[in-house]
């Protein structure tokens, strides 16, 4: 598993991938379903223009699985950052997100001098809440019925790590 840049290349797996309402059921709504050729040639033209690059795709074994990026905060909040992902179903269950949340945090730390990395996990998505767990982020607290999805009030786990080397 690695990072990289998106490629044109990526355009019909990326699609393909993302056109899955197990996935998009776990994303946000900005997100659009079906997912068509064209989303993901605009998302990845969006991607490329990006300076410090800050959205990254998965690729294992030689092929691309899926989706990790951070999204810089502005003003006070500037040292902060907020990570999203997904993960093509063919590859779930294999590690896989973990070991790239790692290396995103460890880039966004090191590279990016970001204090915090932070995110917000739908009460439902389990397996999200495990690969934060396991790739060390802490659970800060349970914002109770904080959001909707499928016409479900649900609550939302806000997860965190921070780059204890960065002020002490």
């Amino acid at each position: 598993m690695r990072l990289r840049e998106f490629r044109k290349s990526d355009i019909k797996l990326l699609a393909g991938l993302c056109n899955n309402k197990k996935i998009w059921d776990n994303l946000r709504d900005y997100i659009p379903h079906p997912y068509t050729e064209k989303d993901a040639e605009e998302f990845i033209g969006f991607c490329k223009n990006e300076n410090p690059q800050l959205t990254f795709a998965i690729e294992v074994e030689g092929e691309f699985a899926g989706s990790i990026g951070l999204v810089r905060q502005k003003d006070v909040y500037r040292l902060s950052a907020e990570i999203g992902y997904w993960l093509g179903e063919p590859y779930w269950g294999k590690g896989i997100m973990t070991e790239a949340v790692w290396q995103l945090t460890e880039y966004g730390f090191s590279r990016l001098g970001l204090v915090r990395i932070y995110t917000g996990v739908f009460d439902f998505n389990r397996a999200s809440q495990r690969v934060l767990e396991k790739a060390g982020f802490k659970l800060e607290c349970i914002s109770e019925k904080a959001l909707i999805k499928n016409d479900r009030i649900c609550d939302e786990y806000k997860y965190a790590l921070i780059n204890r080397n960065k002020y002490e």
